[in-house]
């Protein structure tokens, strides 16, 4: 059954509260109605339905607690409700009514919560809980992300934040979900909200999935898988493996990349990382060393390219990807986060022409991310042949 009284005081309470009345901030009168409607309330104007005379017995239940006044139409009383309009000077009492809190008590509870977040040792963490204190600081909404009445989820939402920032030793999402919240599902429940965060409140995160952002931290869903070929030796457990062998390449797991060494860097001349795992199994070159990313690049993978380089520093390092937005994004993130000055390969302006016919469209995001590359002057030539042809090029297409 509905407890229309209770719906009615609390649409005129939300109305209230998306007001300057509620901030004391209104420079002119400002009237809280609800219009009844047979949108907003068909009930009562369902002549099938006894609840028109039990809705104007709870209207005049609220007129007689001073809480709203009734506007009847034409002025006639007992006939047909107009509207019904909150009586603000009693507002404390609407709200006990519906046993709800004020949200200027919400907005201060939720305050102090945020203040204990500002100097967390967590980076991103710290920069949202400043962005949403600072909007209920000026009474703004902070729906997108939380909700005022549920402060022990948002505490501990901002927990899970902290936790994941912080997070240094590998494990497994469920691993990381019952060691944290005793609940080995919770995290995943939450993830996608924690990667929103992540990719708002960080611009290296902003183009990454949520999988890549929480590799970033050392959570996976599954085993972090490395893979690698080309013509160099590798030793695990005193053992001996020529990769040349492997036309299709190995993978070691992220866990065991500690235990193994390269045993022989001797032939390789370029070291070339492959952004797409169809692309990795099919590409060869002599005298190279192939390193599958993924996507982007996460920790482990860039333990490897360190330790790499610092073994053979003079060899040639190239980035091979996509010929859009990502790929470039990816390989400029690769410079910054390992030090090692990958140039791009088969990403130029002759290959996209050799391949045209297999381009595709680029989308609104695709010309907003290219024109941002574009001031880059290395890539000002191709992007603005990408942005004038409307084109794009995935990696498989290149033979």
């Amino acid at each position: 059954m509905v407890q229309y009284d209770r719906k009615v005081l609390n649409h005129l309470l939300d109305a209230y509260e998306n007001s300057l009345l509620s901030t004391g901030e209104n420079k002119r009168t400002i009237q809280i109605e609800f219009r009844f409607t047979k949108t907003s309330i068909p009930s009562y104007f369902d002549e099938s339905s006894d609840e028109y005379e039990n809705i104007h017995v709870l209207m005049k239940l609220l007129e007689s607690k001073k809480l709203i006044r009734i506007i009847w139409k034409d002025n006639k009383q007992d006939y047909v409700i107009r509207k019904v309009r909150l009586t603000t000077d009693h507002i404390e009492e609407a709200y006990q009514y519906v046993r709800r809190k004020p949200k200027r008590g919400l907005e201060e509870e939720n305050a102090a919560l945020l203040q204990k977040y500002l100097n967390v040792e967590a980076p991103v963490t710290a920069a949202f809980a400043r962005y949403l204190l600072e909007r209920l600081q000026t009474h703004k909404s902070v729906k997108e992300y939380i909700e005022l009445e549920n402060g022990k989820e948002t505490e501990e939402f901002l927990r899970a934040c902290v936790l994941v920032e912080q997070n240094r030793k590998p494990c497994y999402i469920r691993e990381f979900s019952i060691k944290h919240f005793q609940d080995s599902k919770y995290f995943e429940r939450i993830e996608s909200r924690i990667a929103k965060v992540f990719r708002q409140f960080s611009e290296e995160y902003m183009e990454m999935d949520t999988l890549e952002l929480l590799a970033e931290y050392g959570i996976y869903r599954t085993p972090d898988y490395v893979y690698f070929k080309g013509d160099a030796g590798i030793s695990i457990g005193g053992k001996t493996i020529d990769l040349s062998l492997l036309r299709q390449g190995i993978g070691i797991s992220g866990e065991d990349l500690s235990s193994i060494r390269f045993s022989d860097l001797s032939r390789v001349k370029k070291v070339i990382t492959i952004e797409n795992l169809t692309s990795f199994f099919r590409y060869w070159e002599e005298d190279s060393l192939f390193i599958y990313l993924g996507g982007y690049h996460n920790r482990i993978r860039r333990t490897l390219l360190k330790m790499i380089y610092e073994t053979i520093p003079n060899a040639e390092y190239y980035h091979f990807g996509d010929i859009d937005a990502g790929g470039f994004s990816i390989l400029l993130d690769l410079r910054k986060k390992t030090g090692i000055p990958f140039l791009s390969y088969h990403m130029d302006l002759d290959t996209l022409k050799q391949y045209m016919q297999y381009g595709k469209c680029l989308t609104e995001s695709d010309q907003k991310r290219l024109r941002k590359i574009g001031k880059e002057k290395e890539f000002c030539e191709i992007i603005g042949f990408m942005l004038e042809k409307n084109i794009k090029l995935e990696q498989e297409c290149i033979i």
